[in-house]
């Protein structure tokens, strides 16, 4: 159930901010997932008590990149995406040992 639900996790420059100040991190989950469906994933996936779970809805984007040929128009499609509160002394290690 668990891989249905999380998709994958946001590591960017923002998401490792919030986990180093607040213990914040951040996944994009199913866009039909509801908060309990996260939280429960969480706990059994990664084996951590989860506090809170804040969910947003990421709008689609429109994108030109120039090429030889010419603009070319795309998009990038909208996402949901949650953030995951964990109490003090919790650590989710996304890379294992690399």
């Amino acid at each position: 159930m668990s891989k249905r639900v999380l998709i994958k996790p946001i590591i960017s420059e923002k998401s490792e901010m919030l986990t180093e100040k607040v213990n914040q991190y951040s996944f994009i989950v199913d866009k039909k997932a509801t908060k309990k469906d996260i939280k429960k994933a969480i706990e059994e996936m990664y084996e951590i008590k989860v506090n809170s779970v804040n969910t947003l809805i990421m709008p689609s984007k429109n994108r030109n990149r120039n090429t030889k040929r010419g603009l070319v128009k795309g998009n990038i499609s909208a996402y949901k995406k949650a953030v995951i509160t964990v109490p003090d002394g919790e650590v989710i290690d996304f890379f294992g040992e690399v």
